[in-house]
């Protein structure tokens, strides 16, 4: 699959958005509360790194409703982020824009996986109509799910919560792979 990219900006982007908490970093049934919690996938930061050495723009969108739930603070959220940031510009890449939703599911907000608010947003920041085309990865059906309302292509990783997901029906045209790494490996071999 070609990457997607956007003429009508002044320098053509190749958008990805990532799920968080199961892509980039390990999950918990419990909530990542904690820096210390905060546990990258191996592999997943060079994968980042590699994405953005080929170009690609790489945004974020996670659900945190812990904070809703008083189990962290919005500080402690800008310090994992911050760390997510600084090991991945440790292996000489970025992440350029991250988003989240800090509300409860109950609170009844549109930015909330599986509602679309997030990549709206992503969408909006890059001066894009949707998000057809930009692969968005996951590893719950609300991630693919709320992407595919703009136009995104599923890509579904086994990490986190994906061989859950995997026991479900999935959206239509969804690419499995093992982890982030293995979504790299084929956005970049395909791009060659």
């Amino acid at each position: 699959m070609a990457s997607p990219i956007f003429p009508h900006l002044a320098k053509p982007v190749k958008l990805i958005v990532l799920d968080r908490d199961g892509v980039i970093n390990e999950d918990s049934d419990a909530y990542v509360k904690s820096l210390a919690e905060w546990i990258p996938i191996p592999g997943s930061l060079q994968a980042i790194a590699r994405l953005c050495q080929a170009g690609w723009t790489v945004a974020v969108a996670t659900n945190q409703s812990g904070l809703a739930r008083g189990m962290f603070s919005a500080t402690t959220l800008d310090d994992m982020h911050l760390k997510m940031q600084q090991l991945v510009m440790e292996e000489g890449g970025r992440i350029d824009l991250i988003v989240h939703c800090p509300h409860d599911p109950d609170d009844g907000c549109e930015c909330r996986k599986p509602k679309p608010g997030l990549f709206r947003t992503i969408a909006e920041h890059f001066n894009l109509p949707d998000l057809k085309g930009v692969p968005v990865v996951g590893d719950s059906h609300r991630d693919l799910h709320a992407g595919m309302l703009l136009g995104g292509e599923p890509y579904l990783v086994k990490t986190g919560k994906g061989l859950r997901t995997l026991e479900g029906t999935l959206p239509p045209g969804t690419r499995v792979f093992d982890d982030l790494a293995a979504v790299v490996d084929h956005l970049l071999g395909s791009a060659a």
